[in-house]
């Protein structure tokens, strides 16, 4: 009969009584049940052989002792593999510097003698509860003749056949058994920190592997699996084929091993099938799969990398040199790393999702401020009027004036407002442009402002306003003269004081932003008959820029309608001429009411119509156009001297001008650039009255 009993440890007074065998451990199967965090699960046994009784180590992580006096002889793996007691002697299991200590009594079996076990509560300590690990199968113990562990047997199910399974649910539980042992809660500490700094996906992985080599000292290979980050169809199960081998590892090895390291298929799938932790101590003897003996692996682990319900991979360890060498305290640690190791994998990929999509936007941006680029040297002029735009222009670039900009339809207003921003200072951030008579009263406070979730019926999220979005830029407001009464004060207010309220916000938002507005209304026409507030105007007209239409530009039209030709002739892969003498002075001498867009789009149009090579002849203009033919047939002069057909255009031109403005004489003198008196003159000169 043996008697053993804890004199010190976390059930001091437990004892337990045997005729042949104690096992101790931290595990719930030994006989004498030790939850002390630094004894192995499966620690040791004590052998009662005749009249001795021998102690025996199982290949514990922290060893076995045995207290002589004041000799303590060492019975772990690296000196002896057992060690026979005499009477007297103290077992020390453990941490050597706090261990658990038994007593062990003994005296020789009778024959027919029976066991028991005794558990008594420690008097002053209470009696504290194994993390829960799910035991499926404990190896049989070593045997007195042998000293070796026996091979299970071979037809027992695969599900009897592993060491531990410890479920995620009970990562707690190992985080408890960490923090009891001060050098490996040190460890673990500084793994996490470095898992945790760690942003790229590879910088991740390197950090998960220096881990487990630093944690987990008999680990050979590693190898980590991750999911297939493309969107599983609904209502598929997730299969072990989702799953793909990312990186692999070999200690001592620097970088990517030369060779694949495979994985246990059968410890894998069990991972992912039970969703835990699964440790083979001698993986051959324990698993019997085909992968685990093809791959040499003899002692393994395995824990899911997590996050909620979703298995995001697992994380296989491998022992390729001695069969049982990793033990539960390793699963322990190896389950804590994966904790970590699971939001740093989540996080790298979200970073990687991230960093994909400001690149794709960073690019996209680019391509439209080179496409803005394009624009502004698509501003073509050459004539007195618009080198006076362009003189303007460079007054007003470097400012934070607010800028408006007056033309007919077609002038190129928001052309000129994208040449503002990408000649200044601000060319670095957004230029956002919003036509104000595009959208509706509700939808453009909400496009110009922003809105919060709920502020309406379908806003079903935030949504910042194009004054956020274009903070540190330009924002070009193109028909403002459109624009709402009740929006035109939100608009001052921003302008005066900088600050943006979204629709449903109850604070404010500072922003910095430059106003470039345009309209083709008369604004001070708008404020005289009550659409426009008189405050605003005064706020846009600080620096006003006036586009000229194209037909007091006729000196530009060769050069845009040339610009216009090259364009479209490269885009329809098609060569050609160019301009027909007769056509070129056709196009100058029309009206141009669209102003450039409209030579633009007959431009594109003659392009197509013409064949490779061809010119563009009278015939080919459309007929809005040669209807100039009949005016010039009105104008043309009779036969006569130079002098009397000059007169006689130029009589013809002071009649059009007058009709062409309502009899007005100041405006008609503006428009010819002379003055009111001169006029006077050659009315009289021509008896015109």
């Amino acid at each position: 009969m043996i008697r053993v009993e804890v004199e010190q440890g976390d059930v001091r007074g437990l004892h337990a009584e045997k005729t042949e065998q104690v096992t101790l451990g931290r595990a719930p199967g030994n006989d004498l049940h030790l939850p002390d965090w630094h004894v192995s699960g499966n620690h040791a046994v004590l052998v009662f052989e005749g009249a001795q009784v021998r102690l025996r180590d199982l290949k514990s992580t922290n060893g076995s002792r045995v207290v002589r006096g004041a000799v303590v002889l060492a019975v772990d793996g690296s000196c002896h593999w057992e060690r026979v007691l005499e009477p007297g002697d103290r077992v020390s299991l453990g941490n050597s510097s706090a261990p658990v200590i038994l007593r062990v009594e003994w005296t020789p079996p009778a024959p027919a003698q029976r066991t028991s076990v005794e558990r008594v509560s420690a008097p002053s300590q209470p009696v504290r509860e194994e993390p829960s690990v799910e035991r499926v199968a404990r190896p049989t113990e070593p045997t007195a003749q042998s000293g070796v562990e026996p091979a299970l047997d071979s037809d027992a199910p695969d599900d009897s056949r592993v060491v531990a399974v410890r479920p995620v649910a009970s990562i707690a539980e190992a985080r408890l058994a960490v923090e009891g042992d001060p050098v490996s809660l040190k460890a673990v500490y500084e793994a996490a920190r470095k898992i945790g700094a760690a942003l790229e996906l590879d910088d991740v992985l390197d950090a998960i592997s220096d881990a487990v080599f630093t944690l987990v000292p008999k680990a050979t290979h590693l190898t980590v699996v991750l999911r297939n980050e493309s969107p599983q169809p609904e209502g598929n199960a997730i299969t072990p084929e989702a799953y793909a081998p990312v990186t692999t590892r070999v200690r001592g090895k620097s970088g990517v091993p030369t060779e694949p390291v495979p994985i246990a298929r059968s410890v894998f799938r069990r991972v992912l099938a039970q969703r835990a932790a699964v440790l083979a101590a001698d993986a051959q003897r324990d698993m019997g799969a085909a992968s685990i003996m093809g791959a040499s692996i003899l002692s393994t682990m395995a824990v899911p990398l997590w996050k909620g319900d979703d298995i995001l991979g697992v994380l296989e360890v491998d022992n390729r040199d001695s069969p049982g060498i990793f033990r539960e305290r390793d699963l322990d640690l190896l389950t804590v790393v994966a904790s970590n190791a699971s939001l740093a994998v989540a996080n790298a990929r979200l970073y990687r999702r991230v960093a994909s999509a400001e690149a794709s936007a960073r690019a996209e941006a680019g391509y439209l401020k080179q496409r803005a680029q394009k624009r502004i040297e698509g501003i073509i002029g050459d004539s007195a009027a618009m080198r006076a735009v362009f003189a303007s222009m460079q007054k007003v670039i470097d400012t934070r004036v607010t800028v408006l900009i007056e033309g007919e339809t077609g002038t190129g207003k928001e052309r000129v407002a994208s040449a503002i921003h990408y000649q200044s200072r601000r060319k670095d951030k957004l230029f956002v442009a919003q036509n104000c008579a595009a959208l509706p009263e509700t939808l453009l406070e909400s496009e110009l402002f922003g809105h919060k979730r709920g502020a309406f019926t379908g806003a079903d999220s935030d949504k910042k306003g194009l004054f956020e979005l274009a903070d540190g830029g330009t924002l070009f407001l193109d028909e403002i003269g459109e624009m709402p009464l009740a929006l035109q004060s939100k608009l001052l207010r921003v302008l005066q004081e900088g600050e943006v309220r979204p629709l449903g916000a109850s604070s404010t938002r500072t922003v910095d932003v430059r106003i470039v507005a345009a309209t083709n209304r008369k604004l001070e026409d708008e404020v005289k008959a009550g659409r426009f507030r008189q405050d605003l105007y005064y706020r846009l007209q600080v620096f006003p820029l006036r586009l000229p239409p194209l037909r007091e530009r006729r000196d530009d039209v060769p050069l845009l309608a040339k610009h216009f030709l090259d364009k479209y002739s490269r885009e329809m892969g098609k060569s050609v001429a160019g301009f027909s003498q007769q056509a070129l002075e056709l196009l100058m001498s029309y009206a141009w009411p669209g102003n450039v867009r409209e030579l633009e789009n007959e431009v594109q149009r003659l392009v197509i119509q013409l064949e490779p090579g061809g010119y563009a002849m009278p015939h080919d203009l459309s007929p809005r156009v040669r209807n100039v033919e009949g005016v010039l047939d009105k104008i043309r002069p009779p036969r006569g001297t130079l002098k009397d057909m000059i007169e006689h255009i130029e009589k013809w031109l002071l009649i059009e001008a007058l009709r062409e403005h309502g009899g007005n004489k100041s405006a008609t003198a503006k428009t010819l650039g002379i003055t009111r008196e001169g006029l006077h003159k050659k009315l009289k000169g021509y008896g015109i009255g």
